[in-house]
């Protein structure tokens, strides 16, 4: 038998247990934020935590009717802040950014993809889907967790959003 790879030492199912931790302080921030940014007239689309070159980032991507501005961002990093400190979610030092979504907003919500009804999306299935994974489509409807869309070839796919990996709008100039 072959030499085993060095990261099967590690306890079993320990990658899955860290990313579900991290996952677990995204959620927690969210529900945090979330009143915050209501009471502002601001809608969070996404919140992240993740590692990168220059340590750990929880990033908070957040949006209004008419678009957020430099102090919108200001004001909730400022009040988040304190009230994440204060909650104590985030065990490790971390760098805090909350900025607008862009125009390639993610998709994560069945109210995302309703918001996102007749425009180009990008689309990646966790699942294969008649032996695809990506998918650049016109979505058509928001029907039950179903997202329904529309190939360039006029194929309509049923994708459940509980198969969607990562959807992204196109940006359209």
């Amino acid at each position: 038998m072959g030499k085993s790879p060095l990261f099967s030492l590690l306890p079993f199912g320990f990658c899955l247990d860290v990313k579900t931790r991290y996952e677990d302080i995204a959620h927690k921030a969210r529900e945090i934020a979330e009143p915050l940014c209501e009471d502002m007239g601001i809608e969070v689309v996404d919140v992240e935590y993740t590692m990168e070159r220059g340590g750990w980032v929880l990033r908070l991507y957040i949006d209004r009717a008419g678009g957020v501005t430099l102090d919108d961002c200001i004001r909730v990093s400022r009040e988040l802040s304190t009230l994440l400190d204060v909650e104590d979610v985030v065990p490790q030092s971390y760098s805090l950014e909350v900025s607008s979504p862009g125009l390639d907003r993610p998709l994560k919500r069945e109210k995302d993809f309703r918001k996102a009804i007749g425009k180009k999306v990008r689309i990646r299935t966790t699942e294969p889907m008649d032996g695809r994974k990506n998918f650049k489509v016109v979505i058509e409807a928001v029907e039950d967790g179903v997202v329904v869309a529309k190939d360039a070839s006029g194929r309509i796919w049923s994708i459940p959003i509980d198969n969607i990996e990562k959807a992204r709008c196109e940006i359209t100039l």
